[in-house]
Protein backbone atom coordinates (compact mmCIF):
# COMPACT_ATOMS: atom_id res chain seq x y z
CA UNK A 1 0.00 0.00 0.00
CA UNK A 2 1.32 3.63 -0.61
CA UNK A 3 2.34 5.33 2.05
CA UNK A 4 1.22 9.12 2.80
CA UNK A 5 3.36 11.79 4.39
CA UNK A 6 2.66 15.77 4.86
CA UNK A 7 4.73 18.10 6.13
CA UNK A 8 3.24 19.81 9.27
CA UNK A 9 1.38 22.54 7.32
CA UNK A 10 -1.62 20.23 6.97
CA UNK A 11 -3.06 20.96 10.05
CA UNK A 12 -4.60 17.66 10.36
CA UNK A 13 -5.92 16.16 13.38
CA UNK A 14 -3.98 13.53 15.36
CA UNK A 15 -7.30 11.96 14.77
CA UNK A 16 -7.81 12.06 11.33
CA UNK A 17 -3.65 11.46 11.10
CA UNK A 18 -4.11 8.39 12.59
CA UNK A 19 -7.58 7.25 10.89
CA UNK A 20 -5.90 7.44 7.33
CA UNK A 21 -2.23 6.33 8.48
CA UNK A 22 -0.39 9.76 7.77
CA UNK A 23 2.76 10.83 9.02
CA UNK A 24 4.26 14.14 9.53
CA UNK A 25 7.14 15.86 8.78
CA UNK A 26 7.29 19.17 10.82
CA UNK A 27 8.50 22.13 9.72
CA UNK A 28 10.46 24.23 12.06
CA UNK A 29 9.73 27.59 14.45
CA UNK A 30 12.08 29.62 15.36
CA UNK A 31 11.29 32.09 18.73
CA UNK A 32 14.73 33.89 18.84
CA UNK A 33 17.77 31.38 19.08
CA UNK A 34 15.27 28.86 19.96
CA UNK A 35 14.34 26.38 17.69
CA UNK A 36 11.10 24.34 17.75
CA UNK A 37 9.74 21.15 15.82
CA UNK A 38 5.98 22.50 14.36
CA UNK A 39 3.33 20.13 16.20
CA UNK A 40 5.70 18.65 18.51
CA UNK A 41 7.50 21.23 21.01
CA UNK A 42 5.46 24.01 20.93
CA UNK A 43 1.87 25.23 20.59
CA UNK A 44 -0.10 27.98 19.01
CA UNK A 45 -0.80 29.92 21.78
CA UNK A 46 2.96 29.38 23.12
CA UNK A 47 4.26 31.08 19.67
CA UNK A 48 1.45 33.98 20.48
CA UNK A 49 2.52 34.74 23.92
CA UNK A 50 5.76 34.61 22.26
CA UNK A 51 4.95 37.22 19.47
CA UNK A 52 2.99 39.33 21.50
CA UNK A 53 5.38 39.61 24.38
CA UNK A 54 8.46 40.53 21.49
CA UNK A 55 6.38 42.36 19.79
CA UNK A 56 7.84 40.50 16.31
CA UNK A 57 6.67 36.82 14.39
CA UNK A 58 8.73 33.75 14.32
CA UNK A 59 10.32 33.10 11.43
CA UNK A 60 9.62 29.72 10.00
CA UNK A 61 11.70 27.05 7.53
CA UNK A 62 11.43 23.59 6.14
CA UNK A 63 11.87 20.31 7.82
CA UNK A 64 15.51 19.41 8.22
CA UNK A 65 16.94 16.82 5.71
CA UNK A 66 18.00 14.61 8.43
CA UNK A 67 14.28 14.20 9.64
CA UNK A 68 13.02 13.79 6.25
CA UNK A 69 15.76 10.98 5.43
CA UNK A 70 14.88 8.80 8.82
CA UNK A 71 10.94 9.42 7.57
CA UNK A 72 11.27 8.01 4.83
CA UNK A 73 14.16 5.03 5.68
CA UNK A 74 11.53 2.28 6.67
CA UNK A 75 9.50 2.71 4.20
CA UNK A 76 11.98 2.62 1.49
CA UNK A 77 13.66 -0.25 2.77
CA UNK A 78 10.15 -2.17 2.48
CA UNK A 79 10.38 -0.84 -1.49
CA UNK A 80 7.24 0.65 -0.65
CA UNK A 81 5.95 3.64 -3.00
CA UNK A 82 5.99 7.01 -1.12
CA UNK A 83 3.22 10.07 -1.92
CA UNK A 84 4.83 13.20 -0.27
CA UNK A 85 3.26 16.43 0.20
CA UNK A 86 4.36 20.12 0.81
CA UNK A 87 3.07 23.05 1.16
CA UNK A 88 2.73 25.65 -1.98
CA UNK A 89 6.62 25.90 -3.28
CA UNK A 90 6.05 29.51 -2.84
CA UNK A 91 6.11 29.55 0.54
CA UNK A 92 8.36 27.02 1.67
CA UNK A 93 11.36 24.53 0.48
CA UNK A 94 9.61 21.77 1.99
CA UNK A 95 9.07 20.17 -1.21
CA UNK A 96 12.29 20.42 -2.01
CA UNK A 97 13.87 18.64 1.09
CA UNK A 98 11.82 15.86 0.78
CA UNK A 99 12.87 15.20 -3.16
CA UNK A 100 16.40 15.80 -1.26
CA UNK A 101 15.47 13.08 0.72
CA UNK A 102 14.86 10.60 -1.51
CA UNK A 103 17.84 11.46 -3.82
CA UNK A 104 19.51 10.86 -0.12
CA UNK A 105 18.13 7.42 -0.27
CA UNK A 106 18.53 6.64 -3.68
CA UNK A 107 15.07 6.59 -3.99
CA UNK A 108 13.78 8.69 -6.69
CA UNK A 109 11.86 6.25 -8.23
CA UNK A 110 9.88 4.94 -4.89
CA UNK A 111 9.14 8.47 -3.88
CA UNK A 112 6.61 10.95 -5.63
CA UNK A 113 6.50 14.80 -4.02
CA UNK A 114 3.39 16.76 -4.33
CA UNK A 115 3.29 20.64 -4.41
CA UNK A 116 -0.12 20.91 -2.98
CA UNK A 117 -0.26 24.54 -4.18
CA UNK A 118 -2.14 25.29 -0.89
CA UNK A 119 -1.71 25.53 2.94
CA UNK A 120 -3.70 24.17 5.88
CA UNK A 121 -6.30 22.06 6.02
CA UNK A 122 -6.30 23.19 1.62
CA UNK A 123 -3.62 20.41 1.55
CA UNK A 124 -5.08 18.76 4.16
CA UNK A 125 -8.14 17.71 1.78
CA UNK A 126 -5.62 16.39 -0.41
CA UNK A 127 -3.79 14.45 1.51
CA UNK A 128 -7.19 12.84 3.45
CA UNK A 129 -8.18 12.01 -0.60
CA UNK A 130 -4.70 10.85 -1.72
CA UNK A 131 -5.24 8.54 1.53
CA UNK A 132 -8.26 7.05 0.42
CA UNK A 133 -6.97 5.98 -2.53
CA UNK A 134 -3.86 4.29 -0.85
CA UNK A 135 -6.25 2.31 1.29
CA UNK A 136 -8.28 1.17 -1.86
CA UNK A 137 -4.65 0.03 -2.86
CA UNK A 138 -4.13 2.56 -5.74
CA UNK A 139 -0.88 3.04 -7.21
CA UNK A 140 1.11 6.16 -6.84
CA UNK A 141 1.05 7.07 -10.20
CA UNK A 142 -3.05 6.30 -9.74
CA UNK A 143 -3.21 8.46 -6.67
CA UNK A 144 -0.92 11.50 -8.54
CA UNK A 145 -2.88 11.70 -11.31
CA UNK A 146 -6.34 12.04 -9.64
CA UNK A 147 -4.79 14.69 -6.60
CA UNK A 148 -2.97 16.81 -9.72
CA UNK A 149 -6.76 17.06 -11.54
CA UNK A 150 -7.91 18.66 -8.15
CA UNK A 151 -5.51 20.80 -6.76
CA UNK A 152 -7.27 23.49 -8.60
CA UNK A 153 -10.65 22.76 -7.37
CA UNK A 154 -9.43 23.39 -3.60
CA UNK A 155 -11.03 26.44 -1.99
CA UNK A 156 -9.05 27.59 0.47
CA UNK A 157 -9.91 31.01 2.03
CA UNK A 158 -9.56 32.70 5.52
CA UNK A 159 -10.53 35.69 7.28
CA UNK A 160 -7.86 37.01 10.35
CA UNK A 161 -9.31 39.27 13.23
CA UNK A 162 -5.67 41.57 13.43
CA UNK A 163 -3.35 42.49 10.45
CA UNK A 164 -0.38 42.48 12.75
CA UNK A 165 0.92 39.23 12.13
CA UNK A 166 1.06 39.15 8.71
CA UNK A 167 2.65 42.69 8.53
CA UNK A 168 5.37 41.43 11.17
CA UNK A 169 5.61 38.64 8.66
CA UNK A 170 6.24 40.74 5.67
CA UNK A 171 2.99 39.81 4.21
CA UNK A 172 0.64 42.91 4.74
CA UNK A 173 2.17 46.56 4.52
CA UNK A 174 2.34 49.28 7.43
CA UNK A 175 -0.17 51.13 5.67
CA UNK A 176 -2.23 48.39 4.98
CA UNK A 177 -1.98 46.94 8.85
CA UNK A 178 -2.63 50.64 10.37
CA UNK A 179 -5.83 51.28 8.41
CA UNK A 180 -6.58 47.86 9.04
CA UNK A 181 -6.34 48.33 12.55
CA UNK A 182 -8.33 51.92 12.96
CA UNK A 183 -10.85 50.66 10.88
CA UNK A 184 -11.58 47.15 12.10
CA UNK A 185 -10.81 45.55 8.55
CA UNK A 186 -10.42 41.82 8.64
CA UNK A 187 -9.75 40.80 4.77
CA UNK A 188 -10.47 37.81 3.25
CA UNK A 189 -7.49 35.80 2.46
CA UNK A 190 -7.69 33.14 -0.35
CA UNK A 191 -5.32 30.90 -1.84
CA UNK A 192 -4.75 30.91 -5.97
CA UNK A 193 -2.45 29.63 -7.53
CA UNK A 194 0.27 28.88 -4.22
CA UNK A 195 -0.20 32.37 -3.15
CA UNK A 196 -2.22 34.61 -0.94
CA UNK A 197 -4.01 37.19 -2.13
CA UNK A 198 -6.66 39.91 0.18
CA UNK A 199 -10.02 40.27 -1.57
CA UNK A 200 -13.33 41.23 0.12
CA UNK A 201 -12.67 43.17 2.67
CA UNK A 202 -15.43 43.04 6.11
CA UNK A 203 -15.66 45.61 8.88
CA UNK A 204 -16.76 44.91 12.23
CA UNK A 205 -17.05 42.73 15.14
CA UNK A 206 -15.03 39.47 14.56
CA UNK A 207 -18.33 37.35 15.17
CA UNK A 208 -20.04 38.64 12.69
CA UNK A 209 -17.44 38.90 10.13
CA UNK A 210 -17.31 35.36 10.35
CA UNK A 211 -20.91 34.50 9.92
CA UNK A 212 -21.03 37.18 6.84
CA UNK A 213 -18.04 36.01 5.26
CA UNK A 214 -19.22 32.01 5.45
CA UNK A 215 -22.98 33.21 4.30
CA UNK A 216 -20.68 34.84 1.25
CA UNK A 217 -19.87 31.32 -0.04
CA UNK A 218 -22.98 29.72 0.43
CA UNK A 219 -23.29 29.17 -3.69
CA UNK A 220 -20.01 27.66 -3.64
CA UNK A 221 -20.51 25.62 -0.80
CA UNK A 222 -23.54 24.35 -2.51
CA UNK A 223 -21.35 23.42 -5.15
CA UNK A 224 -18.74 21.57 -3.33
CA UNK A 225 -18.10 17.83 -3.19
CA UNK A 226 -20.20 16.76 -0.60
CA UNK A 227 -17.38 14.26 1.16
CA UNK A 228 -16.19 16.76 3.96
CA UNK A 229 -15.45 20.66 4.58
CA UNK A 230 -12.96 21.45 7.19
CA UNK A 231 -13.65 24.67 9.68
CA UNK A 232 -9.82 25.54 10.68
CA UNK A 233 -8.95 27.91 13.24
CA UNK A 234 -6.33 29.82 15.47
CA UNK A 235 -8.29 29.82 18.32
CA UNK A 236 -11.81 31.11 17.90
CA UNK A 237 -14.46 31.59 20.45
CA UNK A 238 -16.46 28.42 20.90
CA UNK A 239 -19.85 30.00 20.13
CA UNK A 240 -18.17 31.31 16.82
CA UNK A 241 -16.91 27.98 15.60
CA UNK A 242 -20.39 26.34 16.80
CA UNK A 243 -22.11 28.37 14.84
CA UNK A 244 -20.31 28.33 11.60
CA UNK A 245 -20.53 24.41 12.09
CA UNK A 246 -24.62 24.91 12.52
CA UNK A 247 -24.51 26.78 9.56
CA UNK A 248 -22.53 24.50 7.33
CA UNK A 249 -24.43 21.17 8.26
CA UNK A 250 -27.79 23.45 7.51
CA UNK A 251 -26.79 22.85 4.08
CA UNK A 252 -27.13 19.72 3.74
CA UNK A 253 -24.66 19.30 1.63
CA UNK A 254 -21.70 17.58 3.42
CA UNK A 255 -21.10 14.43 4.82
CA UNK A 256 -18.60 15.33 7.09
CA UNK A 257 -17.81 18.99 8.71
CA UNK A 258 -14.61 18.58 10.24
CA UNK A 259 -12.80 21.12 12.74
CA UNK A 260 -8.99 21.55 13.00
CA UNK A 261 -6.80 23.80 15.08
CA UNK A 262 -4.63 25.62 12.76
CA UNK A 263 -1.02 24.66 13.66
CA UNK A 264 2.35 26.65 14.56
CA UNK A 265 3.33 27.28 11.08
CA UNK A 266 0.19 28.58 9.80
CA UNK A 267 -0.45 30.59 13.10
CA UNK A 268 3.05 32.30 13.32
CA UNK A 269 1.38 34.23 9.81
CA UNK A 270 -2.20 34.67 10.32
CA UNK A 271 -2.19 35.27 14.56
CA UNK A 272 -5.41 34.07 17.00
CA UNK A 273 -8.52 34.59 15.62
CA UNK A 274 -8.36 33.27 11.91
CA UNK A 275 -10.74 31.05 10.75
CA UNK A 276 -11.23 29.73 7.50
CA UNK A 277 -13.79 27.24 5.46
CA UNK A 278 -11.57 24.69 2.83
CA UNK A 279 -13.53 22.79 0.71
CA UNK A 280 -13.10 21.11 -2.77
CA UNK A 281 -15.39 22.46 -5.58
CA UNK A 282 -17.28 19.92 -7.87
Amino acid sequence: MVKIISDSTCDLSPDLLQKYDIDILPLHILLGEKEYRDGRDITPDEIFAWSDANKTTPKTSAPSLMDAVEMLKPYVSEQREVICFSISYGMSTSGNVMRLAAEELEASDLVTVINSANLSTGIGLLVIEAAIMAQEGKTAGEITAVIEDLKPKVRASFVVDTLVYLYRGGRCNAVSAMAGSVLKLHPKIVVENGAMDASKKYRGKLSKVITAYVKDMEEELKAARPDRVFITHSGCDREVVEAVRTYLENLGVFKEVLETRAGGVISCHCGPGTLGVLFISQ
